[in-house]
């Protein structure tokens, strides 16, 4: 109503001044201009006062706990120009489940939007927690390394719908509790966006001519669990990209994809075809064959996201012990320890005189403890 009737008042005012002789069309685009002006005026004036200073109580109360003003002022500021926040009760909360005071501070320094959240959603939330974790300092510490991932969502529903769902996959409290651990923004995700991804592995599945469909599911959720963060779209990039870049038959991409290769499953894809190629060609170089190397990536899919000049670097250490390629290819997961430690058991080894080309390389590829086990052994042997 208000503008229809600015609108009149202005095309009365035109038609009574110097411009009353001009043509309709140029009447309608000064009285458009002139509505713009106004609109905008209005839109400003607006914007000024919606524009709120700083809760200086709230200030005062963060200050009080520890927050750190500045950390939260730059990630959060919005929060602080609220009028009513619940800051007291959401330390009280933590207090009550265990954190101490720096954990407080820190919490709401680094998601100040925690303190909108009222003490009965939190209740109801640590319950559905609960449900997965043993002890409250379990969820603390998930708390204190991912405070987003308690206190951003505020829709305890999908919360338990998604438990619910999960759980229906076959997934066990175990499974769930390293997700929620390590992932936690699965549960934050919309119930049918878990539900899209668990469809697309199903086909998936289906199209690779597996007939167990919900336990390929599983064995991939469970290997990886980041999986369900991730798009659709770049978990079919990848899988295009294993299966072109190593020549798969289904039954060899259904064995990777619920192995090992699950754990790449969510990275990258650039990432990985740039590592693919690098570590290809380098083994190539030393004489491995195209079956080689396939075989390589398939025994050891970190490889596609280790770092290249890191896994250079790894294996001219073992060139240099005279160590073959081929023993290598046998025991790939060697080049998980560092190129110190690889240096040091090489060291030790060689000054017992332990001959790498009669008695192979599986060695190296033990625990601390099994190693240093082995080199009594064959120190008491000399």
């Amino acid at each position: 109503m208000a503008a229809r009737a600015v609108t009149q008042v202005m095309h009365m005012y035109l038609r009574s001044t110097r411009f009353s002789h001009l043509p309709n069309c140029f009447l309608a685009a000064q009285l458009k201009i002139s509505y713009l002006r106004f609109y905008t005026s209005r839109h400003n004036d607006s914007t000024e006062t919606i524009q709120k200073p700083e809760n200086t109580v709230l200030l005062n109360n963060l200050t009080v706990l520890g927050v750190d003003i500045k950390m939260a002022r730059r990630r959060q500021p919005g929060v602080f120009r609220k009028v009513i926040t619940n800051e007291e009760a959401v330390a009280e909360f933590l207090k009550n489940k265990g954190a101490n005071r720096q954990t407080i501070a820190s919490i709401i320094s680094r998601y100040p939007r925690a303190i909108t959240r009222s003490y009965c959603h939190l209740e109801e939330r640590w319950r559905l927690w609960r449900s997965i974790f043993k002890t409250d300092s379990e969820i603390i510490n998930v708390i204190q390394r991912s405070p987003e991932s308690y206190f951003r969502s505020s829709d305890n529903e999908n919360l338990e719908k998604n438990i619910s769902f999960l759980c229906s996959l076959g997934l066990t409290s175990k499974d769930l509790h390293r997700i929620l651990t390590t992932a936690p923004r699965t549960f934050s995700n919309r119930l049918e966006l878990n539900k899209q991804m668990v469809k697309y592995l199903q086909d998936l599945c289906v199209s690779l001519c597996d007939q167990n469909p919900d336990d390929f599911v599983k064995r991939i959720i469970t290997k990886n669990a980041y999986i369900l963060i991730r798009s659709i779209k770049r978990i079919k990039t990848n899988v295009d990209f294993f299966t072109e870049a190593l020549k798969l038959s289904n039954s060899e991409l259904t064995k990777l994809l619920q192995g090992h290769g699950a754990e790449v499953l969510d990275l990258s894809s650039d990432y990985m075809k740039r590592n693919f190629k690098n570590t290809s060609e380098q083994l190539q170089s030393l004489g491995c064959t195209p079956e080689e190397v396939k075989k390589f990536f398939i025994d050891y899919p970190p490889a596609f996201y280790a770092s290249f000049e890191k896994i250079s670097i790894k294996i001219d250490c073992l060139l240099e012990s005279e160590i073959n390629i081929k023993q290598l290819l046998k025991k790939p997961r060697i080049l998980e320890f560092s190129v110190d430690n690889l240096k040091n058991r090489i060291e030790e080894l060689e000054r017992l005189g332990y001959d790498f080309r009669k008695h192979g390389v599986t060695i190296l590829d033990s625990s601390r403890r099994r190693f240093e086990a082995k080199l009594e052994k064959l120190t008491e042997g000399e």
